[in-house]
């Protein structure tokens, strides 16, 4: 479904390019510098501070670092935290990262979640994903549906069963039976994250039916016991819904994060109320601290009629102010194969969340879910220097977000232009001094003076008192 209609988009795009576009060079990483930061304002998650800051070792300082590789005067510019992507499938195979992680740095994106990456794959990426100008990337390589579920439909030349059953990216899980049979295998998989399908989870009578092969998921029981294996395990899960059924049996389950707002696709035709999430369900997610992903963005790749389309934002509208106002943590995420968070972020935009709540939740909170272990989203000492440069204030203009100016990784220049970043180590001219004045001054008579030499206070002194009346 969606892996498949991004698919055909990307396909389209290239087939009816008239000129391909001009091959970019990549992005580079200079060495570590040293920054010193000028009138600098950034945005702390509530509001724009301001200061000067500092960068010594991959993180911001509380001093002045001794020797200084960029000394910048940041007046009218804004800095914020690189944004995170929850939710995407476009860096899980060599494939997509060749044709996709520029463009999260260009679009100021270092952090990201691909969900359903087979190990084989993700084995390949990773020594990509460890260079200093690649996005820091956190890959789910146990992806867990029922013999006839999602997304199966979307990866499968042919959905059938024998299909299915040959098949290794996915794995296939009927029972809390065989999920214990199975435990052992899908742990060797690897990674801190697993990922369970529930998909009309409240309408088993779907099985029935060939037409809906490959697109529903697991049983409730089966979900929840697999949720308990991995928590025995130490590890986390993040169950795909599709409506609001499924998200009451993931809350059930206890996992941990739930991808998918319910009502971001619609594909059965089902009545607007059946995506609806409840103030209990809000309720009960804000207690347990399961975070929702947001995923509206991909709504757009289903090519809905105007009143579908606008039937589905409206419940899109009401779950996410009925999950802010019961304090559920909300996580930016897209889904959108041939886009990054920045796509979900206008998009969360256009349902009417405000800027400062969106900056926060893409900078701050979904950096930190990702990656719980560092210390990003921050400006204070001690945190990782990475950010953007931005031309002006996101909070007034999110389309600022747009257009960064200058891109930071742990006190890394990230740029295109390979001699730049190989010089930047390098002593530079600073933009936070003003200019030198001229040493030379003409004499009245036209005739320039010769140079002399610097004398100090003490000898300025001693000159005149030796000069006779």
């Amino acid at each position: 479904m969606r892996f498949l209609i991004a698919s055909v988009l990307l396909t389209c795009s290239f087939s009816q390019a008239q000129t391909p576009p001009p091959q970019q060079q990549p992005y580079q990483a200079s060495a570590p510098l040293s920054w010193e930061l000028k009138n600098a304002r950034w945005f702390d998650g509530r509001a724009i501070q301001r200061g000067n800051l500092y960068v010594e070792n991959g993180v911001f300082v509380a001093k002045k670092p001794p020797k200084v590789n960029r000394k910048m005067d940041m007046r009218g510019q804004v800095l914020i935290n690189p944004l995170a992507e929850a939710h995407n499938h476009n860096l899980q195979t060599a494939w997509g990262w060749g044709r996709f992680a520029d463009q999260y740095i260009d679009e100021g994106v270092f952090y990201a979640a691909m969900l359903c990456g087979d190990p084989a794959s993700v084995a390949d990426v990773k020594p990509l994903a460890a260079s200093p100008a690649a996005p820091d990337v956190s890959f789910v390589t146990a992806c867990i549906t029922a013999s006839d579920g999602y997304p199966l439909a979307a990866v499968l030349p042919e959905p059938t069963p024998q299909a299915a059953a040959a098949q290794q990216q996915i794995v296939l899980v009927d029972s809390p039976e065989q999920a214990a049979r199975q435990w052992p295998a899908i742990k060797a998989r690897g990674g801190t994250w697993l990922r369970v399908v529930l998909a009309h989870s409240e309408r088993p009578e779907l099985r029935q039916r060939a037409e809906h092969f490959g697109r529903l998921g697991l049983s409730p029981d089966t979900a929840a016991a697999l949720t308990r294996l991995a928590h025995a395990d130490g590890l986390r899960v993040v169950a795909h819904v599709e409506t609001a059924a499924d998200f009451d049996a993931a809350l059930a389950a206890g996992v941990d994060a739930i991808a998918h707002l319910p009502g971001y696709a619609n594909t059965l035709d089902a009545p607007p109320e059946r995506f609806a999430i409840s103030e209990a369900a809000a309720a009960q997610a804000a207690r347990q601290r399961t975070a929702v992903i947001t995923t509206t963005a991909a709504t757009a790749l289903f090519k809905l009629d105007d009143t579908a389309l606008a039937a589905l934002r409206d419940v899109q509208r009401a779950n996410l102010a009925r999950l802010q106002a019961a304090g559920v943590p909300l996580l930016v995420g897209s889904d959108v194969f041939i886009g990054t968070a920045r796509t979900e972020l206008h998009a969360l935009a256009a349902l009417g969340v405000d800027h400062a709540t969106l900056l926060r939740l893409a900078t701050i909170d979904t950096p930190r879910a990702l990656f719980p272990d560092r210390k990003l989203g921050c400006f204070q000492p001690g945190c990782e220097a990475s950010f953007l440069v931005l031309g002006g204030d996101p909070i007034a203009d999110l389309g600022q977000v747009d257009m960064p100016m200058l891109r930071v990784k742990q006190g890394r220049l990230l740029t295109r232009l390979a001699d730049v970043a190989a010089s930047s180590s390098q002593a530079s001219a600073s933009t936070a001094d003003p200019p030198k004045k001229a040493a030379a001054k003409k004499k009245k008579t036209g005739k320039a003076k010769a140079p002399a030499k610097k004398q100090t206070k003490a000898q300025t002194k001693t000159t005149r008192k030796a000069k006779p009346r």
